[in-house]
């Protein structure tokens, strides 16, 4: 390939300089809030077996239907590039029989494929945090991850958020909302996009969370999901409620939201924003009480969320903070050793540090004032010779001569 048509594959992105700053910020928020609610990592392989996402995701999904990159090894068995991170959470906790330590609250992060169109906010090779709170079928469990949520965009100095969120039901009621919906939605059959034709037939629900307008406009005459639901259903929402106001978190009660995959059931959320143009959901998530059981594991509830890194290095108002360097001046390769011995002294107090090679000391000055270094330290003969270190302030502009072991305590 010829140089000049070296370009990353469409869909996926470099990350340098304030951007990959901005990446590093968001995981370690993330990180910060699993460590507050006491989560534990969970490092998972990028690539599964086919099978694994074919059970979960359900064959209405647009992923599973469209979008997954899916391969044969050279022994022909079919592995696809995790497209969500939920499926491969579950397939771990099954082959690794951690069902045994429940309740478990699991933290990953990562790269995730989805053969998507490219646009704000949407890459084909995108990333991830992702929150799994296993084992727990109370509705506690369901506001502590709405928690959860709400505390991490707050931290990344997120805005003008709104909590939407709605309930599926149990399976008994989600049943007789089916019925309903297949009978409403099948009057309108020939009106509806070809994509809804389909879920009317595997998962009538889907069509619910359609993007064409034709489908949104027959859709705000269907029957709503809380007609349906049953004694035990309403009753499990109200208490997820309930709860959300005894901590003060905001929402709004949305009957049309379903999300996009078919293993959820009762507590459907999604954080969404004004910002991204069309892909107005931040955050999202659910219950899914059903799925472990149905990918072979026990009968365990559960209930998760994810958000993009890359959506939400774009609306974090809250600046990485970078430690600041010190830059080691060095007048003459004769001085190198002497800056190299120094160097290795002030890394040792797990200080940033860099040696500077000067042959221009305006443009080096300039270099360091631009990259937000704390201090310059100057080594050449006069140094050498006083065996003292002039180190300068660059916030304040002073200057002053130390000894080795005052230069260090003062660092």
């Amino acid at each position: 390939m010829e140089k000049s048509k070296l370009q990353p594959v469409k869909g996926t992105q470099d990350f340098f300089g304030i951007n990959s700053q901005k990446f590093l910020h968001v995981v370690d928020t993330a990180k910060a809030i699993a460590n507050n609610f006491a989560y534990s990592d969970l490092l998972l392989p990028i690539m599964e077996h086919t099978e694994i996402f074919q059970r979960s995701l359900g064959e209405s999904s647009d992923i599973a239907n469209k979008e997954m990159y899916t391969f044969d090894d050279r022994k022909s068995r079919s592995l696809t590039l995790r497209p969500e991170f939920t499926a491969s959470v579950v397939r771990s906790i099954i082959s690794s029989g951690l069902q045994k330590t429940l309740p478990l609250k699991l933290f990953s992060h990562g790269p995730l494929f989805r053969y998507e169109r490219p646009q704000k906010g949407r890459y084909r090779q995108f990333h991830q945090v992702n929150f799994e709170y296993i084992g727990n079928a109370d509705p506690m469990a369901d506001a502590e991850i709405i928690s959860t949520a709400s505390h991490f965009l707050n931290k990344l100095g997120i805005k003008g958020l709104t909590l939407e969120i709605n309930s599926l039901g149990d399976p008994e009621s989600r049943k007789e909302y089916t019925r309903a919906l297949v009978k409403y939605f099948s009057k309108y059959e020939d009106d509806l996009s070809e994509d809804s034709k389909l879920r009317l037939k595997k998962n009538p629900l889907r069509i619910l969370d359609s993007k064409d307008e034709g489908d949104k406009k027959l859709v705000k005459g269907a029957p709503i999901i809380s007609e349906f639901w049953n004694k035990e259903s309403k009753t499990f929402f109200d208490k997820v409620l309930s709860y959300l106001d005894s901590i003060g978190i905001q929402y709004k009660q949305n009957d049309s939201l379903v999300r996009g995959l078919d293993y959820y059931s009762h507590t459907v959320f999604e954080f969404t924003t004004d910002k991204l143009g069309a892909q107005a959901t931040v955050l999202a998530g659910g219950r899914y009480d059903k799925l472990i059981s149905q990918m072979g594991g026990d009968d365990i509830p559960a209930i998760g969320f994810a958000s993009g890194i890359e959506r939400l290095m774009e609306l974090s108002e809250d600046s990485p903070i970078n430690e600041r360097s010190v830059d080691i001046f060095v007048f003459g390769p004769e001085f190198m050793n002497k800056g190299f011995e120094l160097a290795e002294k002030i890394r040792s107090k797990d200080i940033r540090t860099k040696i500077v090679f000067v042959k221009n000391m305006n443009k080096s000055m300039k270099k360091s004032l631009h990259n937000h270094a704390k201090h310059i330290i100057f080594i050449g003969q006069e140094e050498i010779q006083s065996n003292e270190y002039k180190i300068k302030n660059l916030d304040s502009r002073q200057e002053e001569s130390l000894s080795l072991e005052e230069l260090l305590n003062k660092l």
